[in-house]
């Protein structure tokens, strides 16, 4: 298999930064030309030097003529305008000299646009050159085979071998150890464990694992990338739009001022003393340096912006609309809470639905299945299994017949309650039953992200100043999530059209941008200023028609995108600003007559070096991101994995609370609190000391200060309260039967521990662990 690991992907690229001379070829003759021409000058020859710089000029003004042309053709007034009528100018008046320096000037601006335009594609063809072409496919008779990737189908089982991308998006049949920063820009290698999901154009960083797809090539994610990606290359620096902004004042005020010079003095001279100081270099520099290298650092975040155009607009944003399902939620149900008929077990009814779920391409089943193995149940191999679309499955485990679905017949009692405990909440309902009865439901919940509140924090902090959340959910459902991540405003049961019309009339009072993930959001993608996908998710309907696609499953990304855009902008015409003022200052002195156009000329150059070192700036700063240290971050995993076994706990504190509440005088209520206050000591406890002694110090770094955990131990001081008092009702019954005026206290402990704990876990996933959430496509 490591033999074939190059017929299936190229090896991933060295880079390499070599100085490309082509592209500089034209800057360095035309300064060697100068150069010349000065030597030349210095020699006596001052015709041969006049000669030289004067054929220097033209050779610039030709392509500035023609590309003028091209634009005014199609109803376009640019900047180089002023460039072009000062190169005719120079060479009107014989200053040949002042022409050269603007030819080099101009030729300056295209190297480094072209320059910074690679250097803000590089990610983007990266890309490009890691797409895989090829995939193994495992074979009828056990064999391998090699076949192009159009040709693998969805259910083909593949192999990845050691240093191959996934070539399509699937489910990994053994732990597989990858590399995922060519698609989410995390250098971190990740674990993904049997069944979960793995994006295309991931990089295999371990052995060779089994890959059942669950979409073809052309449905992957990493189709959607290279397909932005080609379309990100394909396009000219972005300096159109906020140049050509501010040259719509300041051309026509370059023209009145030299045309004064002239009528007023009788002198042209100062006339193109005047053009060659207001030679736009700060807008033909300055602009495309700063828009570009936003591009590539926000390529770099796993925001991939289609062009310039769309930064700027990103910049200026002030309203945000988000879809509910997979942007603020993680877009897939989980098990929220296993009810079991009274006296029934809640793991057993758990591993009889998973075992009969094994089978079923279910997205319900799916979360079933992997709730059952992280709780570590054993699942029985199901055989008789039917399904019956829209009802359930049927299946026989271990000789019982065990059905997953609806309910049919008429509910009894507890069942009822459940179904309205379910409605409350707004959860979806499965129901467990057998040949006899309801033996239980499974109640399902679409989670909030636990990054989804300081993620819009973050957005606020951003510059968004409204944030408006869409979905066609139930509005109880919808205002549960939207108080939860502290959105401004919620619109519930929202139709695609609807979704439209929200953006079209936002999009009227602010700069408007929207983020979506599925093919009915993609109207409302087109509509808005900045179109948002979560190509993560492989949704490429709307990654075809938006404006910038995150290539990470993480929406705390966007806020990265916002600053770096906002901060670009902020550079590009901070830089344009100063750069045209002191250029204005200059042509000021050269109406005058205090600044012939060979000084004008290399006094735009020192400026020009200004704003150019100005606009560098923007390949830095700008995000307010904490960066989490590497040993922080095994910290936040570890403690993150540990909160499933918590929450097991709390499964059961639940129900030992329900038990003492609805039956108190049962035998088997104290040997149940004895079971809870054994698992509360031996795994809570100690899992909240070691979040005290080593994870809240690692944590004063990344949140500013050692304060920022104080309320998180106070509660750790609480827990541990309220589980000496269980342990202290426990010493109080020798007899094993709980007393009647202990009941109400019990009650009192085990309900309040079982809310701070939740409250708890929820606050350090929002809070904590957040701070260095998974880049997983699939989760």
């Amino acid at each position: 298999m490591g033999a074939e690991s190059g017929e299936c992907v190229p090896e991933r690229p060295v880079r390499r930064h070599r100085v490309d001379w082509r592209q500089w070829a034209p800057l360095t003759l035309l300064t060697l030309a100068v150069l010349v021409g000065a030597g030349l000058w210095s020699a006596g020859l001052r015709g041969a030097a006049q000669l030289i710089w004067a054929a220097v000029t033209l050779v610039a003004l030709l392509p500035a003529v023609w590309s003028t042309l091209r634009q005014l053709w199609h109803r376009q007034f640019g900047v180089d305008v002023v460039a072009v009528l000062a190169l005719v100018g120079t060479l009107l008046v014989r200053e040949y000299l002042a022409g050269a320096v603007i030819a080099v000037m101009v030729a300056t601006g295209q190297a480094l646009e072209d320059y910074a335009q690679r250097r803000a594609t590089r990610d983007l063809r990266a890309l490009l050159e890691r797409a895989p072409r090829q995939a193994r496919r495992r074979t009828p008779d056990g064999g391998i085979e090699v076949v192009p990737l159009d040709r693998v189908a969805v259910g083909d089982r593949l192999v990845v071998g050691p240093g191959d991308a996934v070539p399509v998006d699937g489910t990994v049949e053994e732990p597989a150890t990858l590399d995922e920063s060519v698609v989410t820009g995390e250098s971190q290698l990740v674990t993904r464990t049997t069944g979960e999901q793995v994006a295309s154009g991931v990089v295999n960083a371990g052995a060779g694992f089994g890959l059942r797809a669950t979409k073809n090539a052309a449905e992957s994610t990493y189709a959607g990338i290279v397909r932005l990606a080609e379309e990100a290359t394909a396009r000219k620096a972005p300096m159109v739009r906020l140049a050509d902004r501010y040259a719509a004042a300041f051309v026509p005020f370059t023209l009145l001022l030299a045309g004064a010079a002239w009528l007023l003095t009788g002198q042209f001279l100062r006339a193109v003393a005047v053009l060659v100081v207001a030679t736009p270099c700060p807008l033909l520099l300055a602009t495309p340096i700063a828009i570009v290298s936003g591009l590539s650092r926000a390529a770099r975040r796993g925001v991939l912006v289609r062009d310039g155009g769309s930064l700027e607009l990103l910049g200026r944003a002030r309203t945000l609309l988000m879809d509910k399902t997979g942007t603020l939620t993680a877009g897939h149900p989980r098990a929220a809470e296993t009810v079991v008929a009274p006296g029934g077990d809640r793991d057993e009814l758990l591993r009889l639905a998973a075992s009969v779920e094994q089978l079923s391409p279910h997205v319900l089943a799916a979360a079933l299945v992997r709730q059952a193995r992280d709780r570590g149940l054993p699942l029985a191999e199901p055989t008789d299994v039917t399904e019956e679309p829209g009802r359930g499955v049927t299946g026989r485990v271990e000789g019982r017949m065990i059905r997953v679905g609806q309910l049919v017949g008429d509910p009894p009692e507890w069942a009822q309650q459940v179904r309205e405990r379910a409605e409350l909440a707004g959860h979806s309902t499965v129901w467990v039953s057998d040949e006899r009865a309801p033996l239980g439901a499974i109640l399902l919940e679409d989670p909030v992200r636990p990054d989804a509140r300081r993620t819009v924090r973050r957005l606020r902090e951003a510059g968004l100043r409204r944030l408006i959340m869409v979905t066609g959910d139930r509005p109880r459902t919808a205002r549960q999530v939207a108080q939860t991540v502290g959105v401004d405003d919620v619109i519930a049961q929202c139709s695609p059209q609807e979704k439209v019309a929200r953006v079209r009339a936002e999009s009227r009072q602010a700069v408007t941008v929207m983020v979506g993930d599925g093919v009915n959001d993609a109207p409302a993608l087109a509509e808005a200023h900045v179109g948002v996908a979560m190509g993560a998710t492989g949704a490429t309907a709307s990654a075809d028609v938006a404006d910038a696609v995150l290539t990470v499953d993480r929406l705390d990304r966007l806020a990265d995108a916002v600053e770096i855009a906002r901060y670009a902008r902020r550079i590009a015409v901070q830089s344009a600003t100063v750069g045209m003022g002191l250029a204005v200052v200059a042509m000021a002195f050269a109406a005058a007559g205090r600044l012939p156009p060979v000084a004008g000329a290399f006094l735009q150059e020192g400026i020009d070096v200004l704003v150019i070192l100005n606009a560098l700036r923007a390949l830095g700063g700008g995000v307010r991101r904490r960066d989490v240290p590497p040993r922080t971050r095994e910290l936040l995993d570890r403690y993150a994995g540990e909160h499933v076994a918590v929450r097991g706990v709390l499964d059961r504190l639940r129900d030992t609370a329900d038990l003492v509440a609805t039956r108190p005088d049962a035998p088997e209520c104290v040997p149940a609190l004895r079971e809870v206050h054994r698992r509360l000591v031996d795994e809570v406890l100690p899992h909240e000391a070691a979040e005290e002694r080593q994870l809240y110090p690692a944590l004063a770094g990344p949140l500013g200060s050692d304060e920022a955990t104080s309320t998180m131990s106070r509660t750790h001081v609480e827990i541990s309260r309220l589980v000496d008092r269980i342990g202290g009702h426990l010493a109080q019954q020798p007899d094993g039967r709980l007393r009647r005026d202990a009941v109400p206290d019990l009650l009192a402990t085990l309900y309040g521990l079982d809310a701070v704990l939740r409250l708890h876990l929820t606050q350090e996933e929002e809070d904590y662990f957040s701070l260095d959430p998974p880049d997983s496509p699939a989760r």
